[in-house]
C-alpha cells in the first residue's frame, strides 16, 4: 500500500516541478505560445489534483498507527498545490490583460501612462496637503504666540497697575511721616523756648 502511495508521490512531485517552471515562462512568451502555455498549465493541474486524491485515498487505507506520517505528508502537498493554483492564477490574470490590450489595439503604453499620470497627481495632492497642514500648523502657532503675548502684556499691565498703586500709597505715608515729624520739632522748639524763659526768671 505504502509502494502506492510512494508511486503517486513520485509522480506528484515529477509533475508539479513542471508546472512550476511552466507558469514561470508564461510572463516570457510571445502572446501564441502563452495561449498554450496556460492551456497545457490547466491540464497539467488538473493531472495534479487527480494524484492528490488518489493519494488521499492510498493514506485512508494504511493502518492508524502508521498514518500520521503520510497525513503530514499530505498536507505538505496540499499547500503546495494551492500555492501552485495561486501562482497559475497570477499569471493569467496577466496574461488576460495583455490578450484585453492587443484587442483593443493598445500596447499597454497608454495603460502606463494613465498610471503614471494617476500616480503624479496623487503626490501632487500629497505635497499640497503637506502644505496646508503645515501652513495651518503655522497659523495655529501664531495665534498661540500672539495669545501668550496678549497674556504676558496683561500680567505686566496689572504689575504696573500695582506698582504705581504702592508708590502711591509710599507717597502718602511719606506726607504722613513727614507732616509728623514737622510737628514733632515744632513741639521740641516750643520747649525749648519754655526751658530758656523759665531760666531767666529764676535768674
Amino acid at each position: 500500500m505504502s509502494s502506492d502511495f510512494e508511486g503517486y508521490e513520485q509522480d506528484f512531485a515529477v509533475l508539479t516541478a513542471e508546472i512550476t517552471s511552466k507558469i514561470a515562462r508564461v510572463p516570457r512568451l510571445p502572446p501564441d505560445e502563452k495561449k498554450q502555455m496556460v492551456a497545457n498549465v490547466e491540464k497539467q493541474l488538473e493531472e495534479a489534483k487527480e494524484l492528490l486524491e488518489q493519494m488521499d485515498l492510498e493514506v485512508r487505507e494504511i493502518p492508524p498507527q502508521s498514518r500520521g506520517m503520510y497525513s503530514n505528508r499530505m498536507r505538505s502537498y496540499k499547500q503546495e498545490m494551492g500555492k501552485l493554483e495561486t501562482d497559475f492564477k497570477r499569471s493569467r490574470i496577466a496574461y488576460s490583460d495583455e490578450v484585453r490590450n492587443e484587442l483593443l489595439g493598445d500596447d499597454g503604453n497608454s495603460s502606463e501612462n494613465q498610471r503614471a499620470h494617476l500616480l503624479d497627481n496623487t503626490e501632487r495632492l500629497e505635497r499640497s496637503s503637506r502644505r496646508l497642514e503645515a501652513g495651518y500648523q503655522i497659523a495655529v502657532e501664531t495665534e498661540q504666540i500672539g495669545q501668550e503675548m496678549l497674556e504676558n502684556l496683561s500680567h505686566d499691565r496689572e504689575k504696573i497697575q500695582r506698582a504705581r498703586e504702592r508708590l502711591r500709597e509710599t507717597d502718602a505715608n511719606l506726607g504722613k511721616s513727614s507732616r509728623i515729624l514737622t510737628g514733632m520739632l515744632r513741639s521740641s522748639g516750643g520747649w525749648e523756648i519754655q526751658d530758656q524763659r523759665a531760666g531767666r526768671s529764676a535768674v
